[in-house]
């Protein structure tokens, strides 16, 4: 038996070429650069939620205040002016905590994900078609939709949505995580999981098509060029914005789905027709103003940190 079909048996994978260039399975290349990527994704996230956060906070209020007798705030500028009068500066990052949470896994099962998959369809330069991008997108938006999104993002909308009660219930993320479940069991925490699934699908497939065409487009014929973090960075708000526009209905129907009064909807199709007769197509762009402000600093943040942590790594830590 010749030396090569002897390490044929001993190490099967010496067979399969893509296993070793770039598969999850590889000791170097897929598999280091996937874990990267959710080491990266998870730094990211905590850091961006951070400095994004008050944005996040009008948004769902403002898609929560339904027209009417009971609606509380005339835009953007009274939202803020009110919450701050009644609670104060900080009362403007009530429920960080809950997001916070869940941020850091949101973003690591994002960027992984995405590295994951990029490792198994790119060419042997390590670059994706158009089809490519979108796929990689979608399949990293629909793992944190799954994953980390829903629950998170539901527990969140009822926090806010509780400290606009008269008299709120919950003390803390512990006891109004603890009250939600004995109140409507596990699936108190997984409200609107279809909507999540086509918003963040939908978002990160947008992002990071564009993201990534913005930069071959500025790489041009020479693949290796580097990209300036400020350059990641334009790329990022062009990428935030076109998701805005693209999936905001999503967004509202998404928020309506996880509130304290989410029962009054049979279903994600549901909530969408009654939001249509009762409220008018307008509504389904509550909250696009704080919504794009937010999305296009949050997706122009989040880029530039994870390249900023992926070049890092790529330094200290070989494949």
């Amino acid at each position: 038996m010749d030396r090569q079909n002897l390490a044929t048996l001993i190490s099967p994978y010496r067979s399969r070429p893509w296993m070793i260039n770039s598969g999850a399975a590889a000791a170097g290349g897929g598999g280091s650069k996937g874990l990267k990527g959710i080491i990266a994704g998870g730094i990211t996230g905590g850091i961006e939620i951070c400095i994004t956060y008050p944005t996040e906070y009008v948004k769902t209020q403002l898609q929560l205040d339904e027209k009417g007798v009971n609606k509380k705030y005339n835009g953007i500028a009274d939202c803020v002016k009110k919450t701050v009068a009644t609670n104060g500066f900080f009362g403007l990052y009530r429920g960080l905590s809950v997001l916070l949470y869940g941020s850091i896994p949101k973003s690591a099962t994002r960027f992984g994900a995405f590295e994951f998959m990029r490792s198994h369809i790119s060419d042997s330069n390590g670059q994706l078609s158009a089809g490519g991008k979108l796929l990689c997108g979608l399949g990293a938006g629909v793992c944190e939709a799954i994953l980390a999104v829903t629950p998170m993002e539901t527990i969140k909308v009822k926090f806010i949505n509780d400290q606009r009660s008269a008299n709120p219930k919950f003390k803390g993320f512990a006891h109004g995580v603890g009250q939600i479940v004995k109140a409507e069991g596990i699936s108190g925490v997984y409200k609107g999981l279809t909507p999540t699934i086509l918003k963040q699908g939908s978002n990160q497939a947008i992002r990071f098509f564009v993201v990534e065409s913005l930069k071959d487009m500025y790489k041009g014929d020479d693949i290796n060029k580097p990209v300036p973090k400020l350059m990641v960075g334009v790329f990022g708000a062009i990428a935030g914005a076109a998701s805005v526009f693209g999936n905001t209905p999503l967004d509202v129907v998404k928020t309506r789905m996880q509130g304290l009064d989410a029962a009054k909807y049979k279903n994600t199709a549901d909530c969408a027709v009654q939001i249509l007769k009762n409220e008018g197509f307008a509504a389904f762009y509550k909250g696009t103003v704080p919504r794009l402000g937010r999305v296009c600093l949050d997706v122009a943040i989040t880029f530039m940190i994870y390249d900023s942590f992926m070049d890092l790594f790529n330094k200290v830590w070989k494949d």
